[in-house]
């Protein structure tokens, strides 16, 4: 039994492992929880899957595959939900996904928008919430070699993600 790694405390069976599987996730919640699972295990199928048809339309399933690769996922914090119950269509998820990154410790802190479609929640978009990036390390030149090992130019590895 392997723990989910939405850090809910259940096990992947018995939470994110059904949506990721293609079943239903019951709130924008629990569909936030998978997508930062999927990210975590690396199925850009389910990330693809759980997009509104319009978000769809720029998704670069190669940059989230090699992004998702990159870093190393250290946990997910869900900040307040809003909306996506029974009787709505709509609803957000602000949430804060601690990843490791070439070495740095970074945070994705956004505010998604999900909504119902055919009756199942989708994410539409979502807003970044910008904070101070405060650098622990020496600056990486665009030309020097990427940190997380590829053997790329850091500008044609991650700096492009």
């Amino acid at each position: 039994m392997t723990d989910c790694p939405c850090g809910s405390t259940k096990s992947l069976e018995n939470c994110c492992g059904p949506i990721l599987a293609g079943g239903p996730a019951a709130t924008p919640e629990a569909l936030m929880r998978s997508r930062y699972a999927a990210y975590v295990l690396c199925d850009i199928d389910h990330l693809e899957r759980s997009l509104a048809p319009e978000a769809r339309t720029d998704h670069d399933r190669k940059a989230a595959e090699q992004w998702a690769k990159s870093v190393k996922w250290l946990g997910l914090s869900i900040l307040s939900t809003a909306g996506g119950q029974d009787d709505e269509q709509t609803g957000t998820v602000e949430f804060a996904a601690q990843f490791r990154q070439g070495g740095m410790e970074q945070t994705h802190h956004e505010t998604s928008q999900f909504r119902r479609h055919d009756g199942s929640w989708v994410y539409v978009d979502g807003k970044m919430h910008n904070k101070p990036v405060v650098r622990s390390g020496p600056k990486i030149g665009r030309n020097d070699p990427c940190p997380c090992g590829s053997g790329k130019k850091y500008k044609q590895c991650c700096a492009g993600v």
